[in-house]
């Protein structure tokens, strides 16, 4: 391929993930899904190697390509087949994500494959929101090892309604799964047009040169840092179990166009929920290099090649199953780019930020009242670490989190909830000579009895910041006014007030 076809066969494997994703936003029912487009969407060949993704949610998207080779490898696959699966520990991330995968065939060959994962707020956990202070997987919702939905085009009628019965809204979890199975059904009907067009053995062609030209770019990004060995330091402050400031370690070594990340000295897994199956890890460490390479870098498995992870099995970034691992992904992957980030900051002190919230500050609220039932999960924006040429961004998701927040007319049309103030936190940003972003304040009134889970970070350490710049403050969570734990799970009435007040971006630099 010439570096113009090259660009517009990129380009086209990029715009499927799109259209699926906009179909799967269009069709969803939960405002999760709907609203927030807490989903993403993916393209692999049919080795599961990553080809192409939409701009999505980072978490997602990179744990998928992590694990994709192994979960496709232990199915059978035919014409008009869907997969549905959410274990952590055979490919996915926590249990409210469910996958969806779909194989493409052409020329009655299996050729590659789709795939979109979207979090379900209602997932059959004990309590609403399906995101407990937990101790073990199985008390976070139903585990869905990977199974046929679809066999040759048939629904499984069957295994939907199991699924389904262990949910607290029924309906509104099948409109999603049939979103999600509506999205799949248009990649593959588009993915077949373009093999069709190209023809299959040039579009496998096509592939190994984008991953070659990934490859390319990744090197040469990575051999312009330093050569040597970086260290970093950082914590994840509980588990919500008792077990407080739990070390991440890391050592990266550059050398020849690669990076090595030894994650050695971490802490063990935890009783709680904070603990990560290697693929959310592996997002993490993708995601901060990604973010390295030039901006016309394919999202293939080429990109990621020079990149060498070594996570000792037991450890709080690869556990072992059944450990709980509901905040893993949306928690520990936050400090995980942290502490990637530290350790480059070292090797590229003017290319670096500051550490940004470091946290996605999640509140999942539902009743408990029998006939009434109702499951509403949002993730909370906050501040951008400042960098060595701007003040970071205010009132943001950040790094590994991608999604919307659930705006105002839509929460107070669906749930007896009450935004009371949502506003940015003024002067939560770190100072420095570019100053860190600022947090927000989201404050909720209760209309109904309600139960709430706040699976939160940086509360008592505020995001670091560089070359001098001070440290972010660190978030707060209240009711009525009082302080409240991290994490934690606890009942609510009419006219209770939860206050979310997130953390603060990093300063850089030192004031003048």
């Amino acid at each position: 391929m010439n570096p113009i076809d090259l660009s517009i066969f990129a380009s086209r494997l990029n715009a499927i993930c799109e259209e699926m994703g906009a179909a799967l936003g269009n069709a969803a029912f939960s405002p999760n899904i709907r609203d927030r487009l807490d989903f993403s969407c993916a393209l692999f060949d049919a080795r599961g190697q990553l080809c192409a993704q939409a701009a999505h949610i980072p978490v997602h998207l990179g744990s998928m390509a992590f694990a994709m080779g192994d979960l496709v490898a232990r199915m059978a696959w035919q014409p008009g087949d869907m997969v549905i699966l959410n274990d952590p520990f055979l490919g996915g991330t926590h249990l409210p994500d469910v996958t969806l995968i779909a194989p493409v065939f052409s020329h009655h060959d299996l050729r590659g494959f789709v795939v979109n994962r979207a979090h379900h707020a209602d997932i059959g956990a004990p309590v609403p929101g399906s995101m407990p202070v937990s101790r073990s997987l199985q008390e976070e919702g139903q585990i869905i090892a990977p199974m046929h939905l679809i066999r040759r085009g048939e629904l499984w009628e069957t295994g939907l309604n199991r699924i389904l019965e262990k949910t607290r809204n029924p309906a509104e979890v099948r409109g999603d799964l049939m979103a999600q199975i509506s999205a799949n059904r248009i990649g593959v009907k588009r993915l077949q047009a373009l093999m069709e067009t190209m023809n299959p053995t040039a579009y496998e062609a096509g592939l190994q040169v984008l991953n070659d030209y990934g490859e390319r770019l990744a090197q040469t990004a990575l051999d312009r840092l330093p050569t040597g060995t970086y260290e970093a330091l950082d914590w994840m402050e509980d588990d919500g179990q008792g077990n407080k400031d739990l070390p991440i370690r890391l050592r990266l070594t550059l050398a020849e166009g690669r990076a090595r990340l030894d994650f050695s000295g971490t802490a063990p897994q935890v009783p709680g929920n904070i603990n990560c199956p290697l693929s959310v890890v592996a997002a993490a460490v993708f995601y901060v290099f990604r973010c390295l390479m030039p901006p016309q870098t394919p999202a293939c498995a080429g990109s990621f090649r020079p990149l060498q992870l070594e996570v000792p099995a037991g450890c709080l970034l690869n556990a072992r199953f059944p450990a709980a691992v509901a905040a893993g992904n949306v928690e520990t992957s936050s400090r995980v780019v942290d502490v990637v980030m530290k350790a480059l900051a070292l090797a590229l002190p003017q290319g670096i930020p500051a550490a940004s919230q470091g946290t996605m500050n999640n509140l999942a609220l539902g009743s408990t009242q029998p006939g009434a039932a109702w499951d509403y999960y949002e993730t909370i924006g906050g501040g951008m670490g400042a960098g060595p040429a701007r003040n970071g961004l205010s009132g943001v998701q950040t790094h590994m989190t991608n999604t919307r927040n659930t705006p105002v007319e839509i929460l107070e049309s669906r749930y007896p909830l009450r935004l009371v103030r949502y506003c940015l936190r003024r002067g939560s940003g770190g100072a420095g000579l570019h100053r860190g972003g600022d947090g927000l304040i989201r404050e909720f009134e209760l209309q109904a009895p309600a139960q709430v889970s706040l699976l939160t970070e940086r509360r008592t350490r505020g995001p670091w910041g560089l070359a001098g710049g001070e440290a972010g403050k660190p978030g707060r969570n209240l009711l009525n006014g009082k302080p409240l734990p991290g994490k934690t799970t606890l009942n609510l009435q009419p006219g209770d007030r939860l206050r979310i007040e997130t953390p603060g971006g990093g300063g850089w630099g030192k004031a003048e």
